[in-house]
C-alpha cells in the first residue's frame, strides 16, 4: 500500500467515526435490545499469505460453538431478522472501520480471505493479497450478487466449499488481479462511489 492511499484511508475512516458515532452507538443499542449479546463478530482473516488479523463486523447471525467457510444456503437459517437487515445494508461492516484505522484494511481491494482458503489456493492469494484487502473492490461489486445467488443454493457445508472453491475463489481473483493492475487513487474513489450508489439504489 502507497503512502498516500493509507494517509486516505486513515483520513476518511476518522471522519467517518466522527460523523457516524450516534449513528454507530444508535445501532450497538438497538442489537443489544433485538438480540443480544455477543454484538460484534470478531474473526480471523488474512492481509498477507502469513498475516492474520482479526475482522470485526456486528453480528448476523445466531452463534454456535463450531463454524467454518463461507457463508451459504446451509447458515442461511442462522441469519437473525436484525442481521438479515444489516446485510442488506451493508451496516454490517460499519466496525471495520476500526481495522482500516489500524491498517489491516484499505477502503478498496481484494475482499480479505479465510486462512483455510489462503492455505488451499496460496498461488492465487499469493498474487491477489500483495493488494492490501478492503471493505469493498471490483470483486465485490461486480461478482457480489452472483457468488451470493450461487452460494444460497447450497444446502450442505461441503457443497458451499465445492461451488465456493471451484467457482468464486477463481472468478473474485480475476477481478482482484484486474483491479491490482489497474489501481489508483482516482479508480478507488470511483468504486467507493459505485458501492455507495449500488446501496442507494438497494435501498
Amino acid at each position: 500500500m502507497t503512502i498516500g492511499k493509507r494517509l486516505l484511508d486513515l483520513f476518511f475512516a476518522l471522519l467517518l467515526v466522527a460523523l457516524l458515532w450516534p449513528v454507530i452507538l444508535g445501532l450497538i443499542l438497538w442489537l443489544l435490545i433485538k438480540q443480544g449479546r455477543p454484538i460484534f463478530y470478531v474473526a480471523e482473516r488474512m492481509k498477507g499469505i502469513d498475516e492474520p488479523f482479526m475482522l470485526w463486523k456486528f453480528r448476523t447471525m445466531t452463534v454456535v460453538s463450531q463454524d467454518s467457510g463461507v457463508s451459504g444456503g446451509d447458515k442461511a437459517a442462522r441469519i437473525t431478522p436484525a442481521g438479515a437487515w444489516l446485510r442488506s445494508k451493508r451496516l454490517d461492516e460499519l466496525p471495520q472501520l476500526w481495522n482500516i484505522i489500524r491498517g489491516d484494511l484499505s477502503f478498496v481491494g481484494p475482499r480479505p480471505p479465510l486462512r483455510q482458503y489462503v492455505e488451499r489456493f496460496p498461488e492465487i492469494y499469493g498474487r491477489v493479497l500483495r493488494s492490501r484487502p478492503g471493505v469493498t473492490g471490483l470483486a465485490s461489486i461486480v461478482y457480489h450478487r452472483h457468488e451470493a445467488a450461487l452460494l444460497s443454493r447450497c444446502e450442505t457445508p461441503r457443497e458451499t466449499d465445492d461451488v465456493y472453491c471451484r467457482i468464486c475463489v477463481p472468478a473474485k481473483a480475476r477481478l482482484d488481479l484486474i483491479y491490482q493492475r489497474e489501481r489508483n487513487i482516482c479508480y478507488d474513489f470511483d468504486l467507493v462511489f459505485q458501492t455507495v450508489g449500488n446501496l442507494l439504489r438497494r435501498g
